[in-house]
Parts: C-alpha cells; sequence; structure tokens
C-alpha cells in the first residue's frame, strides 16, 4: 500500500483511502506514509494532519475553517500534504475536496470507512481526478511476518480471527473473540445503523448472519427473502429490503459480491451470487464463532488473497453435454470456484480443503478441463503438498505455497 501511494503522489489526483474500519488505514496515511515522506526529504510542516476522530480536531468539520486553516500554513511555494482522516466527518466534504484539488501546491490523501460516503460519490463527483486506494486487512504473508509460531497454527489463527491489524496486540481466545463480537456489535452495527436510519435492526442481524453463514454458496435476495417468510413470522422481509440490506454491508466493506459467469459463453448469468467477507474474523463474529468449516474459510481467504493482489474475482460456470445411460444427451452445469482477471491475464481457481484420493483429484479437475483457453488452471489444496503440474497444464499447490510466495 505503500509503494502504491507512492506512485501516486504528486499525480494532481485526490487519494482517496478506503476500508474497512480497523485496517490500518489511518496508521498507513499518518504514520507510515508520513515517514516515508519525512525520508525523501519532504519538511515536516509541510505535511498537514487533520484527524477528524479526534475531538482536538472538531473545529475542522466546518468546511471553511478548514480551506482557511491549510491556506495559513502554506509558507513557500513547496508541494504541501494534506491527510484528511476521516473526510466525511466534513460539512460538504465534496465541496471542500474539490476546493483542494485545484489549490497550488495542495497533494491531498483523505481516508474514510464507507464506500457509500467515499468510492460511490467522491470517484463519481471528481470524474477521473480521485484516485482510490483499497486498504486490505493483513494478509496471510503480512501476519506470519509478526506470528511467532508455526505457518499451521498461523493459519488456524488466521481462519478463526481474521487480519485485523489490532488483533496482534491481544493475549488469550478469550480476548480476540471479545474485540472482535464488541467490534462488530459496538462500531459496525451501530455505524451502519446510524448511517442509513435502519429499524429493523433483528431482521437486519438476521439476514447478516445469514450471509455470514453462505459464504461459498450460491444465494440471491429473492432466497433470503423467502426464508424469512418460511422461518420468521413479526416481520416479512421483501427481496427489494435484502438486496438494500447487502448494500449497506458493501458500503461499509464487511463483504464483496462474486457474480456467476460463463466461462464458454462469456457473459454474466443469473441472479444468484456469492457474498465472501473482507475479513474472516469479523465473519465469524457474525455467528458468535459457531460455523468455522475449513472449507469455506479458506475458499473466502483465497478469495480475499487475489483482491489484495489486485484480481477481479468471479464465480465461473461451465456448461457441457453428456450422454446418460440410455443414450440421451444432457446438459451439466460445473462450477470454477474462481475466475481471476487482471488486465489481459487470466486464472482459473479451484479451492478443495483436501484430496485425498484420485476420484478427489478428478473431481476438483473436472471443470477445469471443460475450459479450453490457455490460461492458467490451479487447484489449492489446505494440506501440505509439493507442487506439481499435470498433463493438462494443471497446477496444484498448498495454500501455504499460495499465500506465503509472490
Amino acid at each position: 500500500m505503500i509503494d502504491q501511494l507512492l506512485r501516486s503522489k504528486g499525480n494532481g489526483l485526490i487519494k482517496i483511502v478506503t476500508g474497512i474500519r480497523r485496517s490500518g488505514k489511518s496508521f498507513l496515511l499518518k504514520t507510515l506514509f508520513r515517514q516515508k515522506l519525512i525520508e525523501e526529504g519532504v519538511k515536516e510542516n509541510h505535511i498537514l494532519i487533520i484527524d477528524l476522530e479526534s475531538r482536538k480536531f472538531k473545529a475542522f468539520k466546518d468546511p471553511d475553517y478548514l480551506l482557511n486553516w491549510v491556506d495559513d500554513q502554506k509558507k513557500d511555494d513547496s508541494t504541501y500534504y494534506v491527510i484528511i482522516d476521516e473526510v466525511q466527518e466534513v460539512t460538504d466534504f465534496i465541496e471542500v475536496l474539490s476546493t483542494l484539488s485545484v489549490t497550488d501546491g495542495i497533494d491531498v490523501y483523505v481516508t474514510g470507512s464507507n464506500s457509500r460516503f467515499l468510492s460511490s460519490d467522491v470517484v463519481t463527483e471528481f470524474r477521473g481526478r480521485g484516485d482510490e486506494i483499497h486498504v486490505w486487512p493483513l494478509s496471510f504473508k503480512e501476519f506470519m511476518s509478526v506470528y511467532p509460531g508455526s505457518k499451521e497454527d498461523g493459519l488456524a489463527e488466521y481462519m478463526m480471527y481474521g487480519g485485523l491489524p489490532q488483533l496482534l496486540t491481544q493475549k488469550g481466545d478469550d480476548k480476540k473473540n471479545d474485540f472482535l463480537l464488541r467490534l462488530y456489535r459496538t462500531v459496525y452495527l451501530k455505524d451502519i445503523y446510524e448511517r442509513n436510519n435502519i429499524e429493523l435492526k433483528a431482521e437486519f442481524e438476521e439476514i447478516s448472519k445469514t450471509l455470514a453463514s453462505s459464504i461459498g454458496a450460491p444465494i440471491n435476495a429473492q432466497k433470503i427473502s423467502n426464508t424469512f417468510k418460511s422461518v420468521l413470522t413479526s416481520h416479512s422481509i421483501s427481496d427489494k429490503t435484502v438486496n438494500t440490506y447487502i448494500g449497506y454491508m458493501q458500503d461499509a466493506f464487511l463483504l464483496e459480491k462474486a457474480e456467476r459467469y460463463d466461462i464458454k459463453g462469456r457473459k454474466y448469468i443469473g441472479s444468484l451470487y456469492k457474498c465472501y467477507y473482507q475479513d474472516v474474523g469479523l465473519r465469524n463474529a457474525i455467528l458468535s464463532f459457531r460455523q468455522n468449516e475449513p472449507t469455506h474459510l479458506m475458499e473466502n481467504i483465497i478469495y480475499n488473497e487475489m483482491r489484495m493482489r489486485g484480481w477481479l474475482v468471479d464465480v465461473g460456470n461451465v456448461l457441457y453435454r453428456v450422454r446418460d445411460t440410455e443414450g440421451k444427451q444432457q446438459r451439466v452445469t460445473l462450477e470454477v470456484d474462481f475466475v481471476c482477471n487482471k488486465g489481459s491475464e487470466r486464472i482459473y481457481i479451484q479451492s478443495a480443503w483436501k484430496l485425498p484420493d484420485l476420484e478427489k483429484q478428478e473431481q476438483e479437475k473436472r471443470s477445469l478441463m471443460q475450459v479450453s483457453d490457455s490460461f492458467r488452471k490451479i487447484i489449492i489444496v489446505g494440506e501440505h503438498i509439493k507442487p506439481w503440474t499435470d498433463d493438462n497444464g494443471i497446477r496444484t499447490l498448498s495454500i501455504y505455497d499460495f499465500l506465503l510466495s509472490d
């Protein structure tokens, strides 16, 4: 992320640093990036930090006060780096950023925790004048750089508690459980409720739990709505409401949707999709740590890893025809867990917790074998194996090699 910030320095765009709460956005800008600027020779008084989460900066929520203060700090023609933490707290912040963006000698960096306030509004408003840099929780490789145990223990820890940096200061499973449960209820839920004026809080939480228990499974709003109609008597939740609530969770960066893609037809299909959580620890906290299936958690971690590395990730479907015992043709749909695209590159990935025998190996390869193009095809397994490539070019490697290697 530091590299992205440094490459964006002085590009004339407003650098919009987004990401899930407690993912380290503020530390990235106010500490790491500031330190890099100083190392590159920028004077400390040319780095202006406005922390709107601090009571000390309450006055800066007034747009005119903020703009006048920035003007007062400028003493020469050198570049001044303005860092605004939680910029959405400023009244009319779009206008403030518009003004700063056309002010000579100013390079602007802002953080925010809600995509509706930042990614959507700001990028649309600036029409190419905003440069979004998304911060994820720690990757497994970053996590292991400070974890004192083995990579096997580290993966188990990462699958259970995720990669929010503050977790590294929590000692003991009980402290980590409490930290994530409290963070979800007192920060994320409160934030979502207040921003969106949600009245059906119990229903929202049920939808949240349903999504958390469904990672790796195709779902849509209608299916969730039908579930509510069959098991709840207090309120009937429409598919429109479900879609709205899922949108709120996306806006808070809790989860992302992976759309279904017809690989042979080269088009997006149907209304079903999969949801993956940007931090599996928060996902587990939503379910009070009661559903920790390694198969689905590993799939979520693989999705996150590819997204962190800059890939767009969809869920793949392959249609092909087979003959039944009577000789009649049948259409069969197979799934490729992930279709990952970056520019002209593509990778197909299957996630398999274990490959205990030849039958299971062939099962995981079946959908990849139906993909006729020459892009890379990978099977990732949750156990230690030596990486190998078969005669069809399908490479199999362990989750450890995938996560710890570039």
